[in-house]
């Protein structure tokens, strides 16, 4: 996973709602009208972040009738995890700071 994707991401998981939404899909699939029912936004705005997350390649997507279900991407997950464990700090004074 190169920058310019975990950018998207971190991006795409900078909004609280959109946070949320992962959250929530990290139970199972879920339709769009489960996952509105859960916020007070309206079908458009729901959309607009779902298309964010589509778009990162978080979050995958089919179509049933006029709904669209969604379920988290773990491939990209996965990669983007990995991509997080090879950050680490190093304390300025040189002491651990135990949380690496």
């Amino acid at each position: 996973m190169d920058s310019v994707e975990v950018a998207k991401i971190c991006k795409a998981l900078g909004d609280s709602n959109r946070l949320r939404i992962i959250q929530m899909l990290s139970d199972g699939e879920k339709c769009g009208c489960h996952l509105l029912e859960e916020f007070d936004i309206t079908q458009p705005t729901l959309s607009h972040h779902m298309k964010i997350l589509t778009d990162c390649g978080l979050v995958n997507d089919w179509k049933e009738g006029k709904w669209h279900h969604y379920s988290i991407n773990c491939k990209t997950l996965c990669e983007f995890k990995d991509f997080i464990e090879t950050l680490s700090c190093v304390p300025v004074d040189g002491e651990s700071c135990g949380c690496c």
